[in-house]
């Protein structure tokens, strides 16, 4: 369902919702004592730290269990580091590589152009622009990375001895990366040869505690070897607070492989967009935007405007029929302007009105495609609904004080899906196609939204936010959970900023393997 505006810096029309300076760093009385934690903190000690300082930083050594010994070799006529690291990987909870570093405090954009003088080697060799909380080979970090392949991407380990995670770059073997900091916002930036910046696609969201170690790392991906990157026109620079910083939002189509939790980017635009549908072929990408929906390739491209007739006012709930023929979408821009429902061509035209009451928000299609299940306001309650595909009278399926929302069809038919406050807190909960045999699915201390049954019948993915959080607003820390639709606890999919917009409508792929979503971030303007 939808709800008004973002509580944000830009507020979309129609929606549900040479070297650098060296700074001078001094730590006194407690940040002291962080500090000396910090580089004292207990790891495999495989190597000591080089003598002197490296260029910008302060200190090198490897990191965690390594064969040979890694250096690292500063050219102060040029400004160029030569890192060599050994290593069997940066991954799972603990990492193997060469690091040099110096501690900070605050907000920083640290960048380089990055290369690998040799050929061959591992093509998951790692040279990395990295943010870490301390020494220790199973510490939190993030970084951002360019592998032997040329694969660049964002990673991740949100807790000590936590899993890794990623998010993939829209744009493969860049020449020059950025890791940029905003208070717990980190992301990345990628550019070619001759180009300038471009997002790489998503964020994510860690509180690092200070003095944190930023610098420069790499890692062979074999323990056998020493690999080694060249890092040039490296730049490492503070980032003040500043009370008249701007804020822009922008939003990432992102995809998450259900099998080993890799994201991947497809879209990242300084724009807020909504709520993907996945193709029923498998090719293409549906999402709203500003009023309008718009459609891309998977492999990504420019998003093509589908042709909606009179509605232009689209929020975002809209989806795809089972046959992959027909789209229903949820439009404001006729009468009253509240929200009705219609359905025309999947690949664009007239729009046909289904529902003669509004306001009413789609969300599921029946397995044999002649109902549309939905969220609708009548008499001050906000209940769930059920019409048939050709219009008619409506059928009220649920009655419990407070919100119901979201419902989506199981792919048996056997099963409605739903979001229900009624005992308090936000929960999945199930009922048959009449309404009959109503029970929850969670009970847990999450406010849990949109419950989407995956194609294969085996998964529910929902959103979640914590348990304080009212309502289901934008611009939130929330999760992805995933639940065996024969029962059992949920597991996590992904954390994200993010919520209204993120998941509102079915986003499976045909094949169950994976998801769409999309994410958000709100970082200063120009960076």
């Amino acid at each position: 369902m939808s709800s008004p505006g973002l509580p944000s810096a830009e507020k979309p029309k129609f929606s549900r919702r040479g070297h650098p300076r060296r700074s001078k760093l001094r730590f006194t009385g407690p940040a002291l004592v962080a500090l000396l934690a910090c580089l004292s903190h207990p790891t495999t000690r495989t190597a000591e730290a080089n003598a002197g300082s490296p260029g910008l930083f302060m200190a090198s050594r490897d990191i965690g269990a390594v064969s040979h010994v890694g250096r690292v070799v500063f050219n102060a006529a040029t400004g160029r580091y030569q890192i060599s690291g050994g290593g069997a990987n940066m991954w799972g909870t603990n990492d193997a590589f060469r690091f040099v570093w110096k501690p900070l405090a605050g907000d920083f954009s640290l960048q380089a152009d990055i290369r690998w003088p040799a050929p061959g080697g591992d093509p998951h060799r790692k040279a990395v622009l990295m943010v870490r909380q301390h020494v220790d080979p199973a510490a939190p970090y993030v970084d951002a990375v360019l592998h032997g392949d040329g694969l660049a991407s964002l990673q991740f380990r949100a807790e000590q001895g936590g899993p890794t995670r990623e998010i993939q770059s829209l744009i493969r073997a860049p020449q020059r990366l950025r890791l940029d900091k905003y208070g717990d916002t980190l992301w990345m930036s990628v550019a070619r040869a001759g180009e300038t910046w471009r997002p790489a696609g998503g964020a994510y969201r860690l509180r690092f505690k200070e003095p944190f170690l930023v610098g420069l790392g790499v890692c062979a991906h074999d323990d056998t070897r020493l690999e080694t990157a060249e890092f040039a026109k490296v730049e490492l620079t503070p980032h003040p607070p500043d009370p008249t910083t701007r804020l822009v939002l922008h939003s990432t189509l992102e995809i998450v492989n259900l099998a080993s939790l890799d994201r991947r980017a497809v879209l990242d635009a300084a724009t807020h967009f909504e709520a993907p549908n996945w193709s029923s072929d498998g090719r293409t990408l549906l999402f709203n935007r500003e009023g309008r929906l718009y459609h891309m390739l998977i492999g990504g491209g420019d998003p093509v405007l589908l042709d909606t007739g009179f509605a232009v006012r689209c929020n975002n709930d809209h989806g795809y029929s089972p046959d992959g023929t027909q789209l229903a979408i949820s439009d404001q821009s006729q009468g009253d302007g509240k929200s009705l429902i219609y359905v025309l061509p999947a690949a664009g035209g007239a729009p046909r009105r289904v529902t003669e009451l509004g306001p009413s928000y789609w969300h599921g299609w029946s397995p044999d495609g002649t109902t549309l299940a939905y969220c609708a306001e009548r008499g001050g309650e906000y209940d769930i609904y059920t019409i048939s595909v050709t219009g008619g009278a409506e059928r009220r399926l649920t009655t419990a004080p407070g919100l119901d929302d979201g419902p989506d069809y199981s792919p048996d038919g056997r099963w409605i899906y739903f979001n229900s406050e009624r005992t308090g807190s936000m929960q999945i909960w199930g009922m048959h196609p009449d309404g009959s045999g109503q029970e929850p699915v969670t009970d847990d201390e999450w406010n849990n939204w949109f419950p989407h049954p995956s194609p294969d019948g085996k998964w529910i993915v929902f959103l979640s936010y914590a348990k304080e959080v009212k309502g289901h607003p934008a611009n939130h820390d929330v999760r992805l959970r995933l639940l065996p639709a024969a029962g059992g606890p949920p597991r996590e999919l992904a954390r994200l900023f993010g919520g209204q917009g993120t998941i509102n409508v079915p986003s499976w792929s045909p094949d169950s393997r994976e998801l769409a979503f999309v994410s958000y971030r709100l970082v200063p303007a120009g960076r």
